[in-house]
Order: structure tokens, then C-alpha cells, then sequence
């Protein structure tokens, strides 16, 4: 069981805290739906900053690639991730929907108890296509319609198919 960062986030970002380091695939439980394969890791950075209105930020960065199912060939799609986030904390609820109204800005609940593998995992499910699928001349199913070895498109094969009977 790998150990987990629990952080102060406003401490964190108040005293200009960073922290970087990988993660292994394997480690992120929720993300495993959406994986093909859980080998590999991603790199990390969390950075706590002040913005210029000197409010509590954590930047968050996540590099790396991994492996999704592609919605219409079913197969491996090879997907990088470059993530680069810049989370404004906000101390209440209240505050956390007013942000949510500005949509210029994400903003999450700071917390004294903050589990960053769980942030990261989060950003990476929250950045993932809601349908991911290879280019059409990518994918094995894009050959569909398009002539077969003998020269015929393979609609108009099945077509002569369907006179036989």
C-alpha cells in the first residue's frame, strides 16, 4: 500500500509548498475503469502559491500517458496527459458556489486533511474525454464503406449478400 500525502492545503499554499514526485498506474483505484492497461506512472507537481489577490492556490500539474478504450473500435488509444490546473481554495461552502459561478476559474474546498493522491486522480478523471476514439483513419473500424481487397465497397458486397437470399 503506497503512502499517502495528506496536506494543510492553506498552510501548504500560504508557505509556498511544493511537492513532486510519480505515481504508479497500479496506485489509482478509480481510474482503473478507464484504463486498458494500469502499467506505467505519472509525473506530479502540487505547488501552493498566492494569486494576486493573495488568496490560497494550489497549482497542479500531471504528465504522462496512459492507455484508454476507444468507444468505436474498442481498442487501445494512446492518450498523453498534460495536465496544468490552478485550484483556488475556497473556506466555505458559500464561497466554493461563488467561484463554481465563474467559470474562468476552478475553485475546491480547502481542507486541513487533503489527500493529493485523491486530487490527482480526481484532475486526471475530470480531464479524460467523455468518449475517446481514434482518428477516423486510426481507427480499424474507419476502413468501414471503403473498398474491400476486390475492388467493391463492402456495403455494396453486403448488398449482393442480401439478393443471394
Amino acid at each position: 500500500m503506497p503512502v499517502r500525502l495528506i496536506i494543510d492545503v492553506v498552510d501548504f499554499a500560504r508557505n509556498g509548498v511544493s511537492h513532486h514526485g510519480k505515481i504508479a498506474l497500479s496506485e489509482l483505484e478509480r481510474l482503473q475503469d478507464y484504463l486498458t492497461s494500469n502499467h506505467g506512472e505519472l509525473e506530479y507537481t502540487i505547488c501552493g502559491v498566492l494569486d494576486r489577490n493573495n488568496k490560497p492556490v494550489l497549482r497542479v500539474v500531471i504528465q504522462g500517458s496512459i492507455n484508454l478504450r476507444c468507444q468505436r473500435c474498442l481498442g487501445d488509444l494512446a492518450h498523453v496527459l498534460d495536465l496544468r490546473r490552478d485550484l483556488l481554495l475556497a473556506r466555505d461552502e458559500h464561497e466554493l458556489s461563488c467561484l463554481e459561478e465563474d467559470e474562468s476559474a476552478d475553485g475546491i474546498l480547502a481542507m486541513p486533511d487533503m489527500d493529493v493522491m485523491a486530487l490527482i486522480e480526481d484532475e486526471i478523471i475530470l480531464s479524460l474525454p467523455i468518449s475517446p476514439r481514434h482518428g477516423e483513419r486510426e481507427c480499424s473500424l474507419g476502413t468501414m464503406g471503403r473498398p474491400d481487397a476486390g475492388g467493391k465497397p463492402l456495403f455494396a458486397a453486403l448488398a449482393q449478400l442480401k439478393k443471394l437470399h
